[in-house]
This record gives structure tokens, C-alpha cells and sequence, in this order.
């Protein structure tokens, strides 16, 4: 009965995977008007996804199912535990329409039960957590570097026209990017099942881009909308570079087995496009502020809640399931009252300050 809850909780978390990481791929062509209605573009993600997984995903799947935590102490249980607490972060942020890391929640999960069990291959999180912070830097500062020269350039020469070529030119690098998140992101369903001996690396792949493909197709227009359209605006000279620095740098990782978070390094580009041509008025877009938040306290989330749910279930620690309840619910209450501060202040000054 485990297996099979496992191997159900896997297809709805790939699927999820579809709707948020995959999706967000082609965000860019759609948003830079190159592909003008969402299914298109999400079928043509569908495709990229399948064909990256199983082309080049095998890698990754290796990194996520053995190169975190030791395979002696993953069980099934401990598979349900990982996936059940990756899935449920990542539903939240597709609920929300936020483009949310897989990569980030999946290794969050599988972290959270190495510290419950006291083992845990700190060299290679190091390696992975510092791609995490490196690459979406890099995609970042790319697109600033590039965006002011190209502009300068275009406005002394008088060139830059976007006809068909460009077109054609955006939708295969939005179709390069959905190959690498399906070399990239497919792992995080199916590598703790590959883990645990439910499943082969090969069938893995093939299964789990099936489902991403899936997610993305009926789950993913909110997040497609997101990336492409509530950010910051852009040509598609600037959508080119966007898609192609994603997928370069994330096909890279993908060849050394690095997890790393493809919608992050889409969505530095695109914040790096809207700071050079916007400045900093960018951050001040309640979307991205709410895309940040996100970022950090997901694979948090998913790490606690893995913990916690080791602790529950197989080693009946209720103590430690009290103090993390009580961190929960005081966290929230900070939250709330951030939120509820700064709305008060947002009435006293349309208020002019009175009373």
C-alpha cells in the first residue's frame, strides 16, 4: 500500500513540477509575444520536457536519490515522507501562480530527513546549495551587462528590428529551456523512488516526463502568466537572452548531476532586464516581492516538514513535533502582524497622517 502511495504521491508532484518549473520555461516566448496563445506554448514546453528527461535527466536522478542522504536509510516511508513534503510546498506556490525551484523543496525534503536521521553528505549540499546561489547571480548579472549594451548599441546604430527570424529564434530557445528542465527538474519526482528500488533510472525518466508534460499542459497558464507577462515587459531580443541563459547554464548543471533551480535563474533574468531598463522600481511589484518570499521560505517549509514528519511517524518524537508546532504557529503570527503593520501604515498615509 506504501508503494503505491508513494508512486501516486510522485506522478502529482511531477505533475506539479509541469505546472510551476516547466511552465515557467516558456514564459518568456509567450510573454515576449513570439507565441501567442498559452496551450501553444505549453504544448511545445510539453515536448521540450519529455525529450530532456529522457535524453539527458538521468544524472540528476542519480544526485537525488543517492548523492544527498545514504540509500540505507531510504525506505519507503521515508519516500512518502520526502515527496509528501516537496509536493505540498510546491502546490502552495502553483495555488499562489509563484514559479517555485522543484530543485529547492525536493533536496529541502530530502535534507530535512538527513537531519533527523544524523547523516547527511554535507560536501556535495554544500556543492549543490552553492550552484543554487551562483547561477541565478550569474543569469542575473547577464542580463543587466547585456540589456544596457544592446540598448546603447541599438540607439547609436539604428538596428534591432524583430521580424519572423526573431520569432522563430525565441521559440527554440523557450523550447531549449523546457529540454532542460526536463534534463534538470524530472529527477526531483522520480529520484526518491529510484532511491528506494521502486523504479529504474531509465523508466523513471520516461515516466516522470510523461507527467511533467501532463502538469504543465492543464496546470501550468498561471504560472505561464506569471513569468511572461507580471514582471517587467520585454522585446524578444531580451526573451532570447532570457531562455538561452537559463538553459545553457541549467543543461550544464544537469550534465554534472547538480539539481539546480531553473525558475530562479529564468526569473533573475527577467528581474535583471526590468532593473536595467526600470531600475530598481521592479522590487516594489507585489509580485515579486511575494516570488522572493517564496523562494526562501519553501524549501525551508519542506525541510521542516520532512523532519517533522520523521520524527512523527517513525521515530514517535512528539516532543520535537510540539516545538515545531510552536515555531509554525509563531512564525505565522509574525507574519500576520508584518502584514497587518504595514497595512496600517499604507491607511495612515493615504489618510495624509490624520486621525
Amino acid at each position: 500500500m506504501l508503494e503505491i502511495i508513494a508512486i501516486a504521491i510522485s506522478l502529482f508532484f511531477a505533475m506539479n513540477i509541469g505546472a510551476s518549473g516547466a511552465a515557467a520555461s516558456m514564459g518568456v516566448a509567450y510573454g515576449a509575444g513570439a507565441i501567442k496563445k498559452a496551450r501553444y506554448a505549453l504544448l511545445i514546453c510539453a515536448v521540450g520536457v519529455i525529450l530532456g528527461a529522457v535524453i539527458g535527466g538521468g544524472e540528476v536522478v542519480k544526485t537525488i536519490s543517492s548523492g544527498i542522504i545514504p540509500n540505507s536509510i531510504v525506505t519507503v516511508k521515508i519516500v512518502v515522507i520526502v515527496l509528501a513534503s516537496a509536493t505540498c510546498s510546491l502546490f502552495l506556490a502553483n495555488i499562489l501562480g509563484i514559479p517555485l525551484s522543484t530543485s529547492e523543496v525536493t533536496v529541502g525534503a530530502v535534507v530535512g530527513v538527513g537531519i533527523a536521521y544524523n547523516t547527511l553528505y554535507v560536501k556535495s549540499l554544500l556543492t549543490i546549495v552553492s550552484f543554487w546561489i551562483v547561477i541565478p547571480f550569474v543569469a542575473f548579472g547577464i542580463a543587466v551587462i547585456f540589456i544596457k549594451l544592446y540598448h546603447k548599441f541599438k540607439g547609436t546604430k539604428k538596428i534591432g528590428k524583430e521580424g519572423k527570424i526573431l520569432t522563430i529564434i525565441l521559440i527554440c530557445a523557450g523550447f531549449f529551456e523546457a529540454f532542460s528542465a526536463g534534463m534538470n527538474n524530472v529527477a526531483n519526482a522520480v529520484g526518491p523512488l529510484v532511491s528506494a528500488g521502486l523504479i529504474s533510472v531509465s523508466k523513471g525518466t520516461w515516466i516522470g516526463g510523461i507527467f511533467v508534460a501532463i502538469g504543465a499542459l492543464v496546470l501550468g497558464k498561471r504560472v505561464l502568466e506569471t513569468n511572461g507577462k507580471k514582471i517587467t515587459k520585454f522585446t524578444k531580443v531580451e526573451g532570447i537572452l532570457i531562455s538561452s541563459t537559463g538553459a545553457i547554464l541549467v543543461i550544464i548543471s544537469s550534465i554534472f548531476g547538480i539539481p539546480v533551480p531553473l525558475t530562479q535563474v529564468t526569473s533573475s533574468s527577467i528581474l535583471g532586464i526590468g532593473i536595467a531598463k526600470n531600475g530598481a522600481n521592479v522590487f516594489q511589484k507585489q509580485v515579486v516581492q511575494n516570488m522572493l518570499k517564496i523562494w526562501i521560505i519553501s524549501p525551508l517549509v519542506s525541510l521542516s516538514m520532512s523532519y517533522g514528519l520523521v520524527k512523527l511517524f517513525v521515530e514517535d518524537d512528539l516532543y520535537t513535533i510540539i516545538v515545531l508546532l510552536s515555531l509554525l504557529i509563531a512564525t505565522i503570527g509574525a507574519i500576520s502582524l508584518m502584514k497587518s503593520s504595514r497595512q496600517d501604515q499604507r491607511t495612515v498615509h493615504e489618510d495624509g497622517g490624520g486621525i
